[in-house]
Formats: structure tokens, C-alpha cells, sequence
């Protein structure tokens, strides 16, 4: 395992681009959050005591209790425990059509689609799951796919130490398909390659064949 890790320089996570951090907004109130959905409400027109409206703002908080829990989860807790017995295994490890269930920032409406992890182990692997739900945790907060991508990639870097890491996120964003040019069917692809699979043409291109096999 040592020759693997001599051959294949370690990606260092701080080598990549960062995302800006900003402090945490102070969490409302379930009431407030009730409220502010019976406000949306009558912002439409419509009346929030009707019959069919009463239970709406408290469906809509549940809801959004549900899609957005990705705050209150931490993706570098799902990487903390790894395997270091690979029997020098120095391949592709590969998750394919992984759900993304995401929220665009700027409108809060849904982006859907499937994302492609991959990275190259050195001396460590994690369970497959994580992966996923490395995956899971970034896409259930307010995202943009680009962002959503660097996320993935910067995580995995910085707690497996990976010889390289490679993201393709392929979904339709619904503030694109039902609101604004309403142009449908119209998906949106965004990669991230670091390590090997930045500087190796044919692995980049295996990894982008694996994510076309059917």
C-alpha cells in the first residue's frame, strides 16, 4: 500500500476552490414559519381560513421540515469512519444514479436528477452508503447545482485523502421548466474533477463512460 500512496499524490482539499461561508440566520419560530405561509397565502389571492387551506400552512412547514433537514445534518460525520484493510485495492470506487432531490436558492423551487460519485482510494475506503448520503445531506438544503457539486467533491477530498475525486450531477430544475423560458426536458450537467481524474484524460473519460453505461 505504501508503493500505491507514493505513486499517487494525495489531493489536498485546501487546493480547492472554497465556498464563501456566511453566519447562520437565527431559525424562526414554528409559529412564525406557520404564519409566514398563511401570509404567502393570501399573497396569491386566495384565503387561508378556507376548509381546504386550514391545514395547508402546517403540510407546508412539515414539508419543508423534510426537504431542508440537510441543516441539521453534518456530511463529515457520515466519512468519520473509514476501512484501511483494501488489500491494495487502488482502482475506481463508483456510485452511480444517486437521487438528488435539491431546492434552487434563487427561486426555492426543486432541481431532480442523479448524481455520479467516484474517487480513487489510496489507503482508506468508506462505506458506500456514505457516499450517497454525502449526496443526500448537501442536496436538501438550498443549493445551487454548482455549488451542490463543489460541495460533494471538497468533502470527500478533505476526509478520505482520495489520489483523486470526480462529480457529475445531471437534473432539471423546475424554475426553468415551470416557471420563467417553461422550457422542459431540459437537464443541467456539472462536473467536478480533482487528483488523477484531472490529470489522466482516460480516467476522466471512464469515469464519464461509466456514467453513460445504461
Amino acid at each position: 500500500m505504501d508503493a500505491i500512496v507514493n505513486k499517487r499524490k494525495l489531493v489536498d482539499a485546501r487546493d480547492l476552490p472554497q465556498p464563501r461561508t456566511l453566519p447562520v440566520a437565527d431559525r424562526p419560530s414554528r409559529e412564525q414559519a406557520l404564519e409566514a405561509v398563511r401570509t404567502l397565502i393570501a399573497w396569491t389571492g386566495d384565503n387561508p381560513d378556507r376548509e381546504g387551506l386550514l391545514d395547508t400552512p402546517r403540510r407546508v412547514v412539515d414539508a419543508y421540515g423534510e426537504w431542508f433537514d440537510g441543516y441539521d445534518a453534518d456530511p463529515e460525520k457520515e466519512l468519520s469512519r473509514v476501512f484501511e484493510d483494501v488489500q491494495g485495492y487502488d482502482d475506481v470506487v463508483m456510485l452511480r444514479d444517486i437521487e438528488v432531490e435539491s431546492h434552487c436558492e434563487h427561486h426555492m423551487a426543486p432541481f431532480l436528477g442523479k448524481a455520479y460519485v467516484a474517487y480513487v482510494p489510496t489507503n482508506k475506503v468508506v462505506g458506500i452508503s456514505k457516499l450517497a448520503r454525502v449526496v443526500e445531506i448537501f442536496s436538501r438544503r438550498l443549493q445551487t447545482q454548482e455549488t451542490l457539486t463543489q460541495q460533494i467533491a471538497n468533502t470527500i477530498t478533505e476526509h478520505l485523502k482520495p489520489a483523486g475525486v470526480a462529480i457529475l450531477i445531471d437534473a432539471e430544475h423546475q424554475c426553468m421548466t415551470t416557471r420563467g423560458v417553461h422550457h422542459r426536458h431540459v437537464s443541467t450537467l456539472t462536473t467536478q474533477f480533482t487528483g488523477v481524474f484531472k490529470t489522466d484524460q482516460a480516467l476522466q473519460d471512464r469515469f464519464l463512460s461509466f456514467c453513460n453505461r445504461k
